[in-house]
């Protein structure tokens, strides 16, 4: 039974409730970003196999995408405080089962707790996505940009947290910690009261295909899909690419995977205090030089400073991007809500994971040197599409952001 003192006289979450459902953006930051700083824990730096690394990334899309097939109508069923509660107690469950079957035990039965932590992700962003969409609704900025920097501070500090542990604890203790985490979450939300969802939430198919016949919306997604890939290949093989590359130890390479975080969360606060001063197209140009610039960097680079140079540019020129975009798709697209997780959109997102799996193929081919070749080729097509945008909108007669 939903507590009154949860809700208004509208239904709407009050502050306890919003503080609750947007915490949880902190969670799905860590659950996102497990493998970056993980994989090296489980000894895949020492290994050539990048395919068998990259399948790692391979089974946490696969267990988000079918979580996002599923968690709609389950939410709808048992409530939004059922959904969250499950999705944590999923996630502790996956750790708990990672750290029993950490090596020497079986690959295979890693790659199906990396499934569970994906399924649980999925799970849990959906849910809350849905928690989060009447305070969206009256303050998308701050809704948004809160969210935002709660999911970067969880991928924060899952990096930190394994770097300071790397050489104190066992692999297996590590991830007994981290379970933690999701088992208090499990508890808050068991405990927790949301308003029912409302029908009518998400677009129909019909009305998202309608629109995907524009070139706007076509050019919007594609941008999408190599911005959320950009950003989650430099996220999941960064450890592994500075310790192969230029010869950092694993705890030294994790612990610049932080500073890569770092630079993705500071980058979008200073977004947030530029966006009202600074030309909305200058600001992206200077954003995707400064990624392109970046990633150079690290593809040539031999000494860590280099290699801190260029994770700075990177992060840094990343963080701009997605602000910016999410600002025009609501622009264009009135219909744009958070829990619009069966659109043109969110599909594109999701497809975006599927990068880091194929960079290991990449990586087998030709070198460890094309783990950053692909987000360098992904963010000049992300140049190029948002030029095309911007052209497309003079020649709708759209009025462009300044």
């Amino acid at each position: 039974m939903t507590n009154p003192a949860q809700r208004g006289e509208d239904g709407a979450l009050q502050p306890r409730a919003v503080r609750k459902a947007l915490a949880g953006f902190f969670l799905a930051g860590l659950l996102m970003s497990f493998l970056g700083p993980i994989l090296p824990a489980w000894g895949r730096h020492l290994s050539s196999d990048f395919s068998a690394t990259g399948g790692h990334f391979l089974m946490m899309a696969l267990g988000i995408l079918s979580a996002t097939s599923l968690a709609h109508r389950l939410i709808l069923k048992k409530g939004i405080s059922f959904g969250l509660a499950l999705a944590s107690g999923l996630a502790y469950a996956a750790l708990i089962f990672l750290a029993l079957v950490s090596p020497p035990a079986s690959p295979w039965l890693r790659l199906t707790g990396v499934f569970a932590v994906g399924l649980a992700a999925g799970l849990l962003a959906s849910g809350l996505f849905h928690a989060i969409s009447h305070s969206y609704r009256l303050d998308p900025a701050a809704t948004a940009n809160l969210a935002g920097l709660l999911f970067g501070a969880g991928s924060l500090v899952m990096a930190l947290f394994v770097a300071g542990t790397f050489y104190v604890y066992a692999v297996s203790s590590i991830l007994f910690l981290l379970a933690l985490i999701p088992g208090v979450f499990a508890i808050i939300y068991a405990r927790s009261s949301f308003p029912a969802v409302p029908t009518g939430v998400e677009p129909s198919w019909r009305q998202a295909l309608a629109d995907f016949k524009s070139p706007s919306a076509v050019l919007f997604a594609l941008v999408l899909f190599f911005q959320f890939a950009n950003e989650w290949s430099v996220a999941g093989w960064l450890a592994i690419f500075l310790i192969q590359r230029i010869g950092l130890n694993p705890a030294s390479a994790i612990l610049m995977l932080v500073f890569y975080w770092l630079a993705l969360v500071l980058g979008r606060v200073l977004a947030q205090f530029l966006l009202p001063r600074v030309s909305h197209a200058r600001l992206l140009a200077l954003s995707t030089a400064s990624a392109l610039f970046g990633c150079v960097i690290l593809t040539f680079t031999i000494t860590r400073f280099g290699a801190l140079s260029g994770i700075l540019f990177v992060g840094g020129g990343f963080a701009m991007v997605y602000p910016l975009l999410v600002e025009r798709i609501g622009r264009r697209f009135p219909y744009f809500h958070p829990a619009l997780f069966s659109g043109i959109f969110s599909l594109a997102m999701m497809g975006g994971l599927l990068a880091p799996w194929t960079i290991g193929f990449y990586a087998d081919a030709w070198g460890i040197r094309l783990v950053m070749l692909v987000p360098l080729m992904g963010t000049f097509l992300v140049t190029v599409l948002l030029l095309l945008i911007w052209v497309e909108a003079k020649l709708t007669g759209e009025q462009a952001a300044t």
